[in-house]
């Protein structure tokens, strides 16, 4: 038995680079591909070569399963002669040296809220980069490869095989998991940031079904603990971010106005925001689902705009969409009052507005919205640019003399003339 034991670690410590992860899961995938052609009617394709798809297996993959056969057989032989401790112990020795090994090499670490929040955005930017990275490989192939070595290897025994892959992964995957929960505890945030928190709910989410099957013995349940208590936090995170978005729009106190009613920084800025968001839609429709609905009542009354039609109820992510939207068309309503000219005001209000729903129409946001909010609001630009038209020909009209055919004096038509110039 001693022999099998030096024979076993040998196998598991010179074979560290064909029983990788990577090479395990690429050789698993290949052997499914291969299975799937079995039934494949070789006569039908004379040129087809029965043996092309063994030489398309690399040498590395021929070491990688002649080595797991052997795991395997000297594996069973132990346990079926009692010796399964002493098997156990040298199998988890060198494989959890491997995956905390690849868990480093990601640059997954330990990391601390108190670190985090002392972090300059662009460092974390990077380390949030890195993760999504890490978390990319880890699921494909670190974990992935695991699994597969630790199902073959102690395929006779269900007991063993579970807890030698907890024992080998459980530290390095709460470990990946849990740096999104600490980044979205970061205390200073813009809402810009708001985009790094979805990119890694996303990831996990994306993930999840693969989460679920890999990390499924119960044992090791506190990695998919972990990876949903992230989820959790991103999600308020995010949606406290969105209600600082809503309230920088309102508190925007630039008095500037746009030389001739041309669309305003902020609603090119509010737009470009919102647009961004609407490419992670399905992610928000699942963070924002249980959200209660945004109270109208906490809005600027104003006569022009209105929020959307209560006839039919509309999703939570199109009415916190659309109430963003409003909440923009009302500052830019106040802003507009900053115009001497009441022509001019309307002007810039239709600009802005047609703006808007140009936007909508080429983004994702128009998916987001109903077809009822998006036309009432096109209706709403034809009106505010016939109030321009309105104002601005009456501007026009009241510089004509009230007689036209009555005579002049010099002095007067010129007069008349000069407020024409300045009407047009």
């Amino acid at each position: 038995m001693k022999r099998l034991q030096k024979e076993f670690y040998q196998i598991l410590s010179m074979n560290r680079a064909h029983l990788d992860p990577e090479s395990v899961s690429t050789r698993s995938s290949r052997t499914s591909t291969q299975s799937s052609l079995s039934d494949y009617d070789y006569d039908a394709s004379p040129d087809y070569e029965i043996g092309a798809a063994k030489e398309s297996i690399s040498e590395v993959e021929e070491v990688s399963f002649m080595a797991m056969s052997d795991l395997k057989s000297i594996a069973d032989c132990m346990i079926g002669s009692g010796y399964a401790k002493e098997c156990v112990q040298i199998y988890n020795m060198i494989r959890k040296s491997i995956i905390n090994e690849g868990i480093y090499k990601l640059g997954i670490e330990k990391v601390s809220s108190s670190k985090i929040n002392k972090m300059e955005w662009d460092v974390l930017n990077l380390k949030i980069k890195g993760w999504l990275e890490a978390m990319k490989i880890s699921m494909r192939t670190l974990f992935t490869g695991e699994r597969i070595l630790c199902d073959f290897v102690f395929s006779s025994s269900d007991s063993i095989r579970e807890s030698c892959f907890s024992e080998i992964t459980k530290e390095g995957a709460v470990l990946l998991f849990e740096f999104p929960e600490v980044v979205a505890k970061v205390k200073k945030s813009s809402p810009e940031r708001i985009f790094r928190l979805l990119g890694m709910y996303t990831a996990i989410s994306d993930n999840w079904p693969e989460i679920e099957t890999i990390f499924s013995f119960e044992s090791i349940s506190a990695v998919r603990s972990q990876a949903l208590n992230s989820m959790a936090r991103l999600s308020e995170s995010v949606r406290l971010l969105l209600l600082d978005f809503e309230s920088m729009i309102q508190k925007d106190s630039s008095k500037t106005t746009v030389p001739g009613g041309g669309i305003h920084p902020l609603t090119i800025y509010s737009m470009n925001y919102l647009t961004a968001l609407a490419d992670y839609g399905n992610i928000l429709t699942d963070i924002i689902s249980d959200w209660p609905p945004p109270a109208i009542s906490s809005l600027p009354e104003i006569s022009f705009y209105s929020p959307v039609s209560n006839e039919s109820p509309a999703a939570p992510i199109s009415d916190r969409i659309s109430r963003l939207i409003l909440v923009l068309l009302c500052k830019l309503d106040s802003k507009a009052k900053y115009y001497k000219d009441v022509a001019v005001s309307y002007l810039f209000l239709a600009n802005n507005l047609q703006y808007v729903i140009s936007r909508i129409h080429k983004s994702n946001l128009h998916s987001l919205l109903s077809k009822e909010w998006i036309t009432k609001h096109e209706v709403k630009v034809n009106r505010l640019a016939t109030s321009y038209e309105r104002f601005a020909w009456g501007n026009v009209l009241a510089s004509l003399p009230a007689n036209p055919t009555a005579p002049m004096k010099p002095a007067e038509a010129k007069e008349c003339f000069r407020k024409f110039s300045i009407s047009f």
